[in-house]
């Protein structure tokens, strides 16, 4: 088994183990440290083990000699992936134990200071208090780790396609700044081949309407006699040349071509996620609910993976951080507030969903509306209908049936 076929599900049933030694392994990225409790909390073992197979199986059998052992590990992927690996293809037990969580139980132990090994102890604590109720690492399918890598990869190119336009504006704004308020959307190819050929006021005048849109049309633009119309008024606008204007012209255009590239790198990535995705036999059932596409499709997949992992949908809907928890103290009670904890891309999928279907779905809309009725903010309204379709969703996904949506009533 590879690391790239693991990934966390819920284990389903729990068998203590008659005598139990449980291992936290905090993760580093070339040593690791592991730490092993007793079922009384003794120690019984602690010691650094390089990031290679050997020592992590070594650490494996000495831990089978003292009894039947439980790891458990911080991290789901990136340096912790040959600790999962190994493990996993000899048929261990390993559990997750959330970071957040590790962070919160270090205060059970005397002082203050942040180690490796009290990193390790707090993990084997978890572990050891906790067991029944910790996630799983098991077997994934491998489309899922295809569909999680792709999207990891997705968000790197569209963060550096951001980070780039960022760059472009900045540096058209020093000495062009007619041309970059006359394109406050840079997001689209049209734009980015102007700036990419023409960027200097000077150029812009002698090409001329005609030749700038002969040549975008050539490009491929979209609505090109429009870019260059704006493109000479604002190059009207300015005949006083800013010193620099030759290197930042030169810039811009490098930048230009740049953002143009990551696009379409964006775009073989998006297919590839498409493609990836409707290979899933849930993908029909996951689409056909308004406001999913393949996109967020595959982001929902990849933060949820296996549905019956969840028992509810209210278990779902606490994961994403959408299940309100109650804030009660001595007499005062019923109080119900925002959940800070959960799953923050689950969330954000779940909430650009909802948004989308209040948006271009009937029902959806109408229950949004009723919420803003009610006093609810904008915000507020959209947390509350993603929360209504969690439990939709989880029901479809269970069943294995297709949304249907009922027309509103008069």
């Amino acid at each position: 088994m590879t690391a790239e076929g693991l990934r966390v599900g819920m284990c389903p049933l729990w068998k203590e183990a008659a005598v139990g030694i449980w291992v936290g392994i905090d993760i580093g990225k070339e040593v690791h440290y592991a730490l092993a409790l007793d079922d009384a909390g003794h120690e019984v073992l602690a010691r650094e083990i390089a990031n290679t197979e050997a020592a992590i199986e070594r650490l494996r059998q000495d831990c089978a000699k003292l009894g039947s052992p439980v790891f458990a590990l911080d991290m789901t992927e990136g340096p912790a992936a040959l600790t999962l690996a190994t493990l996993a293809s000899r048929g261990e037990d390993v559990r997750y134990v959330a970071g957040l969580a590790v962070n919160r139980s270090r205060a059970m132990f005397a002082g203050e200071s942040k180690t490796d090994r009290r990193d390790a102890l707090t993990i084997a604590e978890n572990l050891r208090l906790r067991a029944p109720s910790l996630p799983r690492f098991s077997a994934a399918d491998e489309t899922l780790e295809t569909l999680r890598l792709l999207m990891r990869r997705r968000s790197d190119i569209l963060a550096d396609r951001t980070r780039t336009v960022n760059r472009l504006r900045d540096t058209l704004l020093s000495y062009f700044p007619g041309l970059e308020r006359a394109f406050p959307n840079l997001s689209g190819t049209g734009p980015l081949l102007l700036l990419a050929r023409y960027n200097r006021p000077s150029q812009i005048r002698r090409a001329g309407v005609s030749r700038i849109e002969k040549r975008l049309k050539a490009a491929g633009a979209v609505k090109a006699g429009g870019l260059a119309v704006k493109a000479i008024t604002a190059a009207k606008e300015q005949t006083v040349r800013v010193p620099g204007e030759d290197t930042a012209s030169a810039i811009v255009a490098e930048l230009a071509s740049e953002a143009l590239s990551l696009g379409g790198r964006l775009k073989q990535v998006d297919s590839q996620v498409s493609e990836a995705f409707f290979s899933l036999p849930q993908a029909e059932i996951i689409v056909s609910m308004p406001g999913f596409g393949p996109r967020l499709g595959a982001e929902f997949v990849v933060e949820t993976g296996d549905i019956a992992r969840f028992p509810s949908s209210g278990h779902l809907a606490a994961y994403a951080g959408l299940a309100p928890v109650s804030r009660d103290s001595g007499k005062i009670s019923g109080n119900r507030m925002r959940a800070w904890g959960g799953s923050k891309r689950l969330k954000n999928v779940l909430f650009q969903a909802a948004f989308i279907a209040s948006v271009h779905d009937e029902k959806a809309r109408a229950y949004y509306t009723r919420k803003r009725a009610e006093g609810k903010l904008h915000n507020q309204a959209v947390i509350a209908l993603a929360r209504r379709r969690t439990d939709v969703r989880y029901a479809m996904l269970v069943h294995r049936a297709l949304y249907v949506s009922e027309p509103v009533a008069a």
